[in-house]
């Protein structure tokens, strides 16, 4: 079960970076805000919210989603250790070393 949501982290990760890197910065419509007639529109200069800002959005809230589930199953081990199942080996005193 943590293997399957460590990978799809890790996929939706790369998908976030991607998405981000793929969208316009918000000082790319500097003229439009100024005094361009792009600011009297319903929604402002910016417009509407297009598809890839609802993409983003999605893939952030399932990237936040598997974040708490990992640290969750972190913190929540029921695996013994090794070490507490096994009793130490018995050490031999100095006396019995020199016979």
């Amino acid at each position: 079960m943590t293997t399957l949501i460590t990978a799809l982290h890790v996929t939706v990760c790369i998908l976030l970076i991607l998405i981000v890197l793929l969208q316009s910065g918000k000082g790319a419509e500097m003229g439009v805000s100024i005094g361009g007639g792009g600011s009297q529109t319903l929604f402002g200069a910016s417009g509407p919210a297009t598809l890839l800002t609802k993409i983003t959005t999605g893939v952030a809230i399932v990237f936040m989603v598997t974040s708490l589930t990992l640290a969750y199953f972190s913190g929540h081990r029921t695996e013994k250790s090794i070490i507490t199942s096994n009793p130490a080996p018995m050490q031999q005193s100095a006396d019995q070393a020199a016979e």
